[in-house]
């Protein structure tokens, strides 16, 4: 499977380096290709591209850039490079604003996610929830005391898109739990500014969820 990543930030190049440990053929967009070379002299796989060169060739594309630009990266990525293909949106919707006491902002509503808004956007594209809810450090393979797999929550519309997510957060080191729907990215978006809230006040930054069953 062809992963595309669009973004270059610590985001972006965390989860490129996972694909690639992981056997996955990666290529990464930027707007500026070039300022990723040395990133790539760490990582001779990978491949460098535009964002609509990417998009093209990633049979999955991610997206990993700020929440701000996220809408306007797909643009430049191409409607019909996305068209059919599974987007795993890692982005959330913090606005260009300091928190408050620890607690992010948003930009959008509890009644609306951005998942939900570049979904309308580019209805083609199958998007799917994932690695929102954790920082960088741990999101591939991270280990914890016991053996204990952190839960990674996903939604989207497309089942299938969701299971092909699914299989690459095994790969990752995570459990899985879908909860649904688009919609439920309204939910799964602000675990961010819970998650953030012991980094802004406490400098601890490699906690993550996990949900219990029985």
């Amino acid at each position: 499977m062809k992963i595309g990543i669009l973004g270059s930030g610590v985001v972006a190049q965390t989860l490129a380096a996972g694909f690639l440990k992981h056997g996955y053929e990666t290529m990464v967009g930027s707007r500026e290709p070039a300022k990723l070379t040395e990133w790539k002299g760490a990582n001779p796989k990978a491949l460098l591209g535009t964002f609509s060169e990417t998009a093209a060739f990633g049979e999955v594309v991610v997206l990993a850039v700020k929440g701000t630009v996220a809408a306007n990266a797909l643009r430049l990525a191409g409607a019909a490079n996305l068209a059919g293909k599974v987007v795993v949106d890692t982005c959330n919707p913090i606005a260009d604003a300091p928190p408050d006491h620890g607690v992010l902002q948003f930009f959008t509503t509890y009644g609306e996610s951005l998942m939900e808004r570049l979904q309308r956007e580019f209805p083609e594209a199958r998007f799917a929830k994932a690695f929102n809810s954790v920082g960088s450090v741990r999101m591939v393979n991270p280990e914890y005391a016991g053996g204990i797999r952190p839960t990674m929550f996903i939604c989207g519309n497309d089942g299938a898109a969701k299971a092909t997510v699914a299989e690459i957060l095994e790969k990752f080191g995570w459990e899985t739990a879908d909860m649904g729907t688009a919609e439920a990215a309204r939910a799964i978006e602000p675990l961010c500014i819970l998650w953030c809230i012991p980094g802004f006040t406490r400098n601890e930054w490699t906690h993550a969820f996990k949900l219990l069953r029985q």
